[in-house]
């Protein structure tokens, strides 16, 4: 359950992180962020495979830069649904969705037990 919550706190964090770095992605506060992190959470749990699946032939045709395309939707999608939580367009949700798994990236590798 600690996992879990670090896990919360990290993404909301990364997330207010990228929201400083690219402009045309805000996040409000702390809490839209820990908002922003559950959604995006779930969205990435529940939507992004059923997208990867039904885009699989474009994915394979663009040899998975497809993907990309699809993080960045699911981003903007989260964004619609977080109060306190914008993307102003496709291009800095795909920025923002790029330095989203960059930065989580680093963070699983300093805190494996987070990825758990």
């Amino acid at each position: 359950m600690l996992a879990i919550i670090l896990h919360l706190v990290l993404s909301a964090a990364v997330l207010l992180v990228v929201a400083h770095t690219v402009s045309g992605f805000v996040v409000a506060s702390f809490g839209s962020a820990l908002v922003g992190a559950i959604i995006l959470g779930v969205v990435n749990a529940i939507v992004r495979p059923l997208m990867i699946v039904l885009t699989l032939p474009l994915t394979i045709l663009t040899f998975g830069l497809f993907i990309f395309v699809i993080n960045a939707l699911m981003l903007k999608f989260s964004a619609f649904l977080v109060p306190g939580m914008q993307v102003s367009g496709f291009g800095p949700a795909l920025i923002a969705s790029i330095f989203l798994t960059i930065l989580n990236s680093i963070v699983l590798a300093i805190f494996p037990v987070v990825g758990d």
